[in-house]
Parts: structure tokens; sequence; C-alpha cells
């Protein structure tokens, strides 16, 4: 079957995420049909770059041999048995080489991104209570935070366009200012920006400390508020915070763990250990849906009792699904025989290099690069700039989403020279021509 008649089929039955569907109408869908390494390839036969690893989950490009066998080899062992009550290899070889990474201890399993925050704060929340601190139900998150879309997440969800219309439904948090590094006056650096975004944090702090149970935050890089990055002393003078006033500290790594900002998590920048670490997208490599809550030992015991009450009693069916623990286990084997750390340094390097002349364009501002994350600001006045520029990659045989007016790139760790020739030239042929063109109708909305 041909592309136009997958996208009927979709458009008819499917209702596609964080979209308006009437706008498919003059925006196709792009059906595909495989996936190999970097590259996408639909019905047509078209083939696009995955600039942004599908949603930043495919770490080490789609159809990964490795990851591949272990989940058949898993196939023929156990595909999936309930958590209550039960337990099985993988779970517990992930869970251990997992706190082994991390320095924390337990781990606790869901299937996606929002429910490893969910889980999180419920924790969090269930802990003080625990400790006779029940006055503690409050959670503090940054400006233009972005920590998932259910109901709990959304409240520690700082995007309008995702939360406004649930408002009612939220509990209603408290935020600090953002420690973004573009926000820095003449003459302070990033270090500056972080520090007097922290002293603000320590004045709410002073203020609500004893109705707080938790901070939440996106460590280096804040994704949905345009790749906002920030110096790694934040995340000192957070953890100091946290500790002075007996607050818990959350780093949420659902986007930037494993490897993506130059560490294997982004918090290892500065030196310190969170409360609670949510991990999740890139923990399969793309190839299954498994998220993961680790918790200091403290933590743990505290639950830890004779009263079923106490207990941390939050379940999904598919907690710990043996295949996707197989995967992640397969994701930490290639981490460690292919030193995919030093690997990525060295073609961080080199994309820096083939990305220099977009940096130095006019209609460019706050081009910025941390580990294998790239991001710039355009000087656009077209309202429907992220429209235009998803469509002007994709007619290069490109997949970048560019959020708001900040184009940014997530490749997977696999790209390779030409790849990233194809892709920077691609990026800058692409603004040229958005940039040249006229805007449409004025559209609000991005492609986060």
């Amino acid at each position: 079957m041909s592309n136009q008649a997958w996208l009927e089929r979709s458009f008819n039955a499917v209702w596609h995420p964080c979209t308006q569907m009437k706008r498919h109408e003059r925006l196709p869908i792009v059906p595909i049909a495989s996936a190999n390494g970097v590259w996408l390839t639909d019905f047509d036969g078209k083939r696009y770059l995955d600039g942004v690893s599908s949603w930043w989950v495919n770490l080490f490009g789609h159809g990964h041999p490795r990851i591949k066998q272990a989940i058949r080899d898993q196939l023929d062992q156990l595909e999936h048995v309930m958590l209550a009550g039960f337990t099985h290899r993988p779970v517990v070889e992930l869970s251990e080489r997992l706190a082994a990474l991390s320095g924390l201890g337990h781990a606790f399993y869901g299937s996606d991104g929002a429910s490893a925050t969910e889980i999180a704060l419920k924790m969090s929340f269930h802990y003080w209570k625990n400790s006779g601190q029940p006055g503690k139900i409050r959670f503090v998150s940054l400006e233009n935070s972005y920590h998932g879309e259910t109901v709990g997440a959304l409240a520690v969800t700082d995007v309008p366009l995702f939360s406004s219309t649930y408002a009612d439904l939220l509990k209603p948090g408290l935020r600090a200012p953002s420690p973004d590094a573009r926000q820095a006056a003449p003459g302070e650096t990033a270090a500056d920006v972080a520090l007097r975004a922290a002293r603000s944090l320590e004045n709410l702090l002073a203020k609500h400390g004893g109705e707080i149970a938790a901070v939440i935050v996106e460590p280096l890089v804040q994704g949905a508020a345009g790749m906002a990055m920030h110096d790694p002393i934040y995340l000192t003078e957070l953890r100091r915070l946290c500790d002075r006033y007996q607050v818990h500290l959350i780093a949420d790594e659902i986007a930037v763990g494993f490897g993506r900002t130059g560490s294997f998590f982004a918090y290892q920048q500065a030196g310190i250990v969170p409360d609670f670490l949510c991990l999740s997208k890139g923990i399969t490599g793309g190839f299954l849906p498994l998220s993961c809550v680790l918790a200091r030992d403290e933590i743990y015991q505290a639950f830890y009792h004779d009263d079923v009450a106490r207990g941390f009693l939050h379940s999904h069916s598919y907690t710990g699904n043996a295949l996707a623990c197989a995967a992640a286990l397969a994701v930490l084997d290639i981490f460690e025989d292919e030193d995919a750390l030093a690997a990525n340094r060295a073609k961080a390097e080199a994309f820096n290099a083939r990305l220099a002349p977009i940096a130095a364009r006019a209609d460019v501002r706050h081009f910025r690069h941390r580990g294998m994350i790239w991001a710039f600001d355009v000087d656009t006045t077209r309202s429907d700039f992220a429209l235009a520029y998803f469509s002007a990659m994709l007619k290069r045989g490109c997949l970048l989403r560019p959020i708001g007016k900040t184009v940014y790139f997530m490749p997977p760790y696999t790209l390779n020279h030409e790849e990233m020739d194809w892709l920077a030239n691609a990026a800058f042929a692409a603004l040229d021509e958005v940039q040249a063109g006229e805007s449409a109708a004025a559209d609000p909305t991005s492609l986060p």
C-alpha cells in the first residue's frame, strides 16, 4: 500500500498525540514503513534522517541488533509476569545495575515518563506522611518546566498550552525561576544566572519549606522550554537547599538521562545525588515502553512496615515487563562494551564543527550545546515558523520538530559523519527557505 492509503486510514482511525488533528488537513501525516539506524523509510521509499531520535528515545538508532536479540532471547523464556508477589531475572538485574550507576536504592517501575513523575510525587508526599510530617504536601517546579501530561505531572508542568485547559483538575504548586542561561544580563555568565535563580528558590523554601514535599527539576536541560540549558552549579545549590530545608530533590531525567547530556546521568555533572530519579525514554533504546523511579534507601525504609497502608500501593499492569527490562539491560551493555560516552564526545565535537555555519548566522540566537543536544533560537517574524521549518526539513529528508522558534537536534548516538553532513546542510538550507518565505495565518501552537 502507498503512503496515501495509509495516511487516509490513519486519519480516519487514529487520534494522534500532541496534535490538533484538523492541522493534518494541510500538513499530511508521514506514514513510516520501516526504520534502520538513523533512518526512517516511508511506504513510497523516501527516507528521513531521524534528527530527534523519535521523541528522544532511540539512543542507538532504530533496529539495533543487540537490543533486538536481547528481546528475542527473552521471548523464549518469559514475556511478562505481574510484579506484585512475583519477580524475574531481568527486573532484578536491571534494578541492581541502575542502583549501582545512580547511587540510589530500590527501583519502582512504570510504563512511561509521566508515570514516573506521578510515582515520584506520590512517594515524596507519602514519605512525609509516614514520617510524621503530613503538612508537607506541596511541590515546587521551575518556570517553563515539563514533567508529563497526566494530572499530577501537569500540576508541576509550566506549559500553558498543555495545562491551562485542565487547570480546575490540578493541585496548584509553587514555581521557582528557571536558571535558563539565555536570561543572562550583559556581563553575566551562565553560573551567575544559576546562582541568581538559586537565591530566589531559597527565598521560596525559607517561606514555605514546612509545607513543601519536593522540588522537581530537569537537570541541565529543560526540554519543552526550548532546550533551556543551565550551569551545573544550580543543581549543587539545589541539593544544598533541599538538605537545609528538609525538602526532597526529584531529578526528572526522563529526557536527559542515559548519556544525553554527556554524563550517564545529568546530575552527576554537579557532583550530587538526588532523592528520587525518574527515568524513561532512552532506557530501552526506543524499543519498548518502560519507566523507572529510583529512591534513596531512607525513603524506601519509611514505607517498610507491618501496616499495609504505609506501603506504596501504586501499580501498573505492565510494571517491570520482562521484555522491556531485557531491552534496557542490552542498552546498558552497549554503553559499557562500546564506551558510548567517550564515542559521543568525539561525535559531538565533529557535529559542532558542522553546525558552525548555522551558529554564525545573523538570524540565529543563543546557539548552545550540551552532550548530544544542540539548539538555537531563530530571529524570525514568522508566526508559523515551527510548522514551516518542520515541513522544509521533511522535504529534505530529515525529521526535526522545532519548539516554537527554537530548532534543536537530539540525534541517535550512532549518527556518522556523512549523516552529520546531511543533517547540518539540510538544517541550514531549510532555514534559508523558511526565512525567505511568507508567514501563514497566525498559529500560536508549536511542535513539542
